[in-house]
């Protein structure tokens, strides 16, 4: 796992990823000045590189103007000066989330009534495809006039792998491939595999949590989300799983396959149950606390994950991975009564170790909704290892 993804673990709470990785951007561009006129000439966005000043700032707020409902915090403000003249480019950045509330509409007012600008430029880099073509250059036809541009970041991943090489460039790669902001817009062989598979590997994860599994975790644990809010969590916190929930959304235990995006194709998913708690529930203490004697007791067959860390998610897993089973004759039975005994295992630590009362829920059919909004700021995260 990343520097950076580790940080961001540490620090969730209170700190949305998008935020996150604008500030971890922007510095890394204040010390390298020269990637960043590199990239914005790779662009067309500017021309001149003959600037004796490069100011880069960011989260900078802004009064509302007149035809403003609210005031404005630009994620980056670049300045571009020569010594003569300044030009000034605002950068609107987005990881999974779009542009909401006309932002880039504001931001462009802003952006025109800046005074003593020479060029006056919006970039909207986006990590998903979020297209613009209804705002043109000049956007939203300003004056002074304002030229728009839309990115996506998957380009400044490309750019910046061929222009640096240093520990914080690898770094801040490493957390964009981790948060699919690499992903390019050619399908690769690699690819079309996953497309062609898709299904077959779907159905041999759904086989392992059929029914029979899915009725002893019910039994166990009160309740059991499946489903299409299985395929949900696939696509936004890479895991495959059912689960329930308690005490709202403070609480929650889940069975099936985590990790399905690993940082490497050496690493494997694992597959096991989790118990996972967030950083501001009330009972949280005296849920960390039999999480820790369960580990004291029983370090053999459960990992923790920042447990002594806040503000964070906190877990217990009960695993083991993927490549274990690969050997078996009968993958999928074995894969099957091994989640049976993790089931088994969370409710002997459940009545040994909690005296906290736990009730599931349960959401058979009814899917959750295809969240547009980035995964980290879903009401529940595991945390990876």
């Amino acid at each position: 796992m990343s520097l950076f993804t580790n940080l961001l673990n540490l620090h969730s709470g209170n700190k949305p990823r998008e935020d996150f990785f604008t500030e971890i951007a922007a510095y890394f561009l204040s010390l390298n000045n020269d990637i960043l006129i590199d990239w914005l000439k790779h662009h067309s966005i500017i021309s001149d590189d003959n600037y004796s000043n490069i100011k880069i700032s960011t989260q900078q707020e802004h009064p509302a103007l007149a035809s403003h409902t609210e005031d404005s915090r630009l994620d980056i403000v670049v300045e571009l000066s020569n010594g003569l003249s300044t030009d000034v480019i605002f950068i609107e950045s987005k990881i999974g989330a779009k542009d909401g509330n006309n932002a880039l509409k504001k931001y462009a007012d802003i952006l025109s009534n800046l005074p003593n600008v020479r060029h006056r430029i919006l970039i909207y880099i986006t990590r998903d495809y979020d297209p613009k073509e209804d705002i043109k250059t000049p956007a939203f036809n300003l004056e002074p006039k304002i030229t728009f541009f839309q990115l996506r970041w998957h380009q400044f991943y490309a750019h910046l792998a061929q222009h640096s090489t240093d520990i914080l460039a690898q770094e801040i790669l490493m957390f964009m491939r981790i948060n699919g902001m690499s992903t390019t817009n050619q399908f690769s062989s690699l690819d079309l595999l996953t497309m062609v598979n898709y299904n077959k590997t779907l159905n041999l994860m759904e086989s392992t949590l059929g029914e029979e599994v899915q009725r002893e975790f019910k039994l166990a644990f009160g309740g059991v989300i499946n489903g299409a809010a299985s395929r949900t969590q696939w696509k936004w916190s890479s895991r495959y799983i059912i689960y329930t929930k308690f005490s709202g959304n403070n609480l929650w235990c889940g069975l099936g396959y985590f990790n399905l995006n690993p940082d490497n194709f050496t690493e494997y998913p694992y597959l096991g149950i989790c118990l996972e708690v967030s950083s501001n529930f009330g009972e949280r203490p005296k849920i960390i606390k039999s999480m820790q004697k369960v580990i004291n007791d029983k370090p053999n067959i459960w990992t923790p994950v920042d447990l002594t860390i806040l503000p964070a998610w906190s877990a217990i897993f009960y695993r083991k991975s993927l490549q274990e089973f690969l050997s078996e004759k009968d993958q999928i039975s074995a894969i099957k009564l091994f989640f049976q005994e993790s089931i088994k295992e969370l409710k002997t630590v459940q009545e040994q170790y909690f005296d906290f009362p736990w009730k599931g829920i349960s959401i058979e059919t009814v899917t959750e909704p295809d969240k547009k909004e980035d995964p980290n700021t879903s009401s529940f995260s595991t945390a990876e290892v």
